[in-house]
């Protein structure tokens, strides 16, 4: 089982830019047999996907809401996921939540068995 941990949130203004860090940690699976999703919580809101990545990299998978302002990374031998926010809106304040699926090809938004506890994201106007 993996443990994750959200780090890098904040107060930032609208137009401004955050990078979000989830740390894997915990025995059995290596890191990068797992592919790895941001989601988001606003209040008041559902849980809604953000963007997704498979176990090397190489394919990605965004919301049309973050595309062309978000990136999603991953350094397996850091076993860290990262998330650059640029351009951000007030419509993106949330409780940012990173998560991981068994499928190392998975991409969208299902199959995610591992959860990290959230970090606030909040852009001011």
């Amino acid at each position: 089982q993996v443990q994750l941990v959200e780090s890098g949130g904040g107060l930032v203004q609208a137009g401004g830019s955050l990078r979000l860090s989830c740390a894997a940690s915990g025995r059995g699976r290596i890191f990068s047999s797992y592919a790895m999703g941001w989601f988001r919580q606003a209040p008041g809101k559902e849980r809604e996907f953000v963007v997704a990545i498979n176990w090397n990299g190489e394919n990605t998978y965004y919301a049309d809401s973050v595309k062309g302002r978000f990136t999603i990374s991953r350094d397996n031998a850091k076993r860290t996921v990262y998330l650059q926010m640029n351009s951000l809106k007030p419509e993106d304040t949330a409780v940012y939540y990173c998560a991981a699926s068994d499928d190392a090809y998975a991409l969208g938004p299902r199959g995610y068995a591992y959860w990290g506890q959230g970090t606030q994201v909040t852009v001011s106007s």
